[in-house]
């Protein structure tokens, strides 16, 4: 079989072709950050109330006394005919009328929105309020369907098709499709253009993560997953709010976000197709090409033959295979794995959208809270790089999980004057979280073999979505019990980082090519059962 890292070891760590990888692997992720979160701003809901007519025949009395006071001001006034009768008759509110005993009735004429925070969004635009305003959540909702649907897809997409040609398929689908939104005539358009970025988004973003996985080496391959995804994600997350803050028309801020997606087209002339997938798809010659041309930029020889022929051999029946979501489940260690990579992205996602949507208890500006959400990533991920070089797997990602989860539930504790010690909680818990999810991509890739790796990390990535789907419901918790919310992620974050202990440990292992390569969990297994299925394999194999 063949051992890629070792076989490509004449290329060195850091090369001038590795660094060049990374830098541009990681800038085409910067986008997504922008997509990510943007909804926040373009879907903004400002401070709002019933218009009332210049033309109504009310004076001036009876026009200040004619919303009622309280959360009943954005969505309801008093009785414009009742109002202009008592005025035309001379009455004075307050005085001659107890106004509290006027009826009410829907903003029949639309709404005045304020402009302090937004010139406009598409909730002044479509009036998203009130009556309508079950439109703005599932808006955000339908995004993250279509990030569900695109996590579920593009794994399989990307292992059959190539990692190169599903990463700029997926990026021109979210640029396209994000320039025909600002074009949206209606809410119905908007949200449904909306879900085919979110496929775009995460698809191209799984891609770039498989694909510099697989270019880059060892020590390389870990920098690239937390210091340069995750970071250049969290830099464009915290531009977002920047582009914001300057352009508060929805349409223009739109367009503004979309523009740097178009600076990744000449990319497509300079990002190589992963060689680790030509070789598992038996095309050696191309594979052998890419390698070369890396040794020349990196100026280093390349030996004359670099696959040799006694290691290409079982590749001829392998190229014919196709690797399918039951290959996941194929024997009793994979399923275990499969299972366990599916909880733990689930349970992480849900901390850490959790948190991101419990935000709006941070008193203040929310261009300022935005930003801090965003950049309390950067050290975050740092630290997971620190940790994913220094320590086991396993440990990383557990103690990252558990101070997560520990602090999710010391927040109940907090009594509500002390809102700075809130707000640094969350930040601390949004630090450990963001940690672990930086990490679970890294682990997830290195525990799958390479014939099924971007199908596992896109299943990992579908549970991802799940979650993201589910926290909304855990934070809605609080209106009836302001403690429940922080108790059950909390209480799941630490259960997580429990769960993940039974994985393998894949610190300096090189990255398994075939399914029997696969490592075997830890814990009290059926490790007699792990054995027959590898037996069982290997003898098909041979057939």
């Amino acid at each position: 079989m063949i051992d890629y890292d070792e076989t490509t070891s004449f290329l060195g760590e850091w090369g001038r072709y590795q660094f060049l990888i990374f830098f541009l692997l990681s800038a085409s992720i910067i986008p997504n950050g922008f997509n990510g979160m943007s909804v926040m701003f373009l879907a903004g809901i400002p401070e709002h109330r019933c218009h009332i007519p210049a033309g109504a025949n009310l004076s001036e009395a009876w026009r200040n006394v004619s919303i009622p006071p309280g959360l009943d001001s954005q969505c309801r006034r008093y009785r414009l005919e009742t109002l202009s009768n008592y005025s035309a008759l001379g009455l004075l509110p307050g005085r001659d009328v107890d106004v509290s005993a006027i009826e009410k009735e829907p903003c029949l004429d639309g709404w005045d929105y304020s402009k302090a925070l937004y010139l406009s969004t598409i909730v002044t635009e479509w009036d998203i309020v009130c009556e309508n305003d079950w439109k703005g959540p599932l808006t955000t909702s339908l995004f993250f369907v279509g990030v569900l649907l695109g996590s579920f897809v593009s794994g399989q997409l990307s292992d059959s098709f190539g990692r190169k040609k599903i990463l700029f398929v997926t990026m021109a689908i979210q640029t396209g499709f994000s320039i025909v939104q600002v074009f949206s005539t209606s809410w119905e358009m908007f949200a449904i253009l909306f879900l085919i970025v979110g496929m775009g988004q995460i698809s191209n973003y799984v891609a770039a993560f498989i694909l510099g996985n697989e270019i880059l080496g060892k020590s390389a391959r870990i920098i690239f997953s937390t210091m340069g995804t995750c970071i250049f994600f969290a830099i464009g997350y915290m531009m977002l709010p920047l582009f914001a803050y300057f352009i508060r028309d929805w349409r223009t801020l739109l367009l503004a976000l979309t523009i740097p997606g178009l600076f990744c087209i000449p990319l497509w002339w300079i990002i190589p197709e992963s060689p680790q997938w030509l070789i598992c798809k038996g095309r050696i010659e191309e594979a052998e090409k890419i390698i070369r041309k890396a040794a020349k930029i990196n100026r280093v020889p390349a030996p004359a033959v670099i696959f040799k022929t006694s290691e290409l051999e079982d590749l001829t029946e392998r190229q014919k295979k196709r690797y399918t979501l039951l290959d996941l489940v194929k024997t009793f260690n994979i399923r275990v794995i499969t299972v366990l990579t599916i909880l733990i992205w689930l349970i992480t996602s849900i901390g850490y959208f959790g948190i991101s949507l419990n935000t709006p208890n941070l008193h203040g500006d929310p261009y300022l809270n935005c930003f801090l959400l965003a950049a309390i990533e950067v050290p975050s991920n740092i630290f997971a790089w620190v940790l994913l070089r220094y320590i086991p797997r396993r440990y990383s990602m557990c103690g990252s999980l558990l101070l997560g989860g520990v602090v999710l539930l010391f927040i109940q504790l907090v009594p509500l004057d002390l809102q700075i010690l809130s707000t640094v909680l969350v930040m601390v818990g949004k630090f450990g979280v963001t940690a672990a999810f930086s990490m679970v991509y890294v682990y997830t890739a290195e525990l799958y073999p390479t014939v099924i790796r971007n199908t596992g990390v896109g299943i990992g990535s579908v549970s991802s979505r799940v979650g993201s789907v589910i926290s909304p419901y855990f934070v809605y918790l609080g209106a009836y019990d302001r403690l429940l919310p922080y108790i059950l992620m909390g209480s799941l974050t630490v259960a997580n980082g429990i769960l993940v202990l039974f994985f393998p440990e894949t610190l300096g292992k090189p990255l398994p090519e075939t399914i029997e390569q696969t490592q075997n969990i830890k814990g009290l297994c059926c490790r007699r059962k792990m054995r027959r299925d590898k037996n069982n394999i290997l003898m098909n194999t041979k057939l």
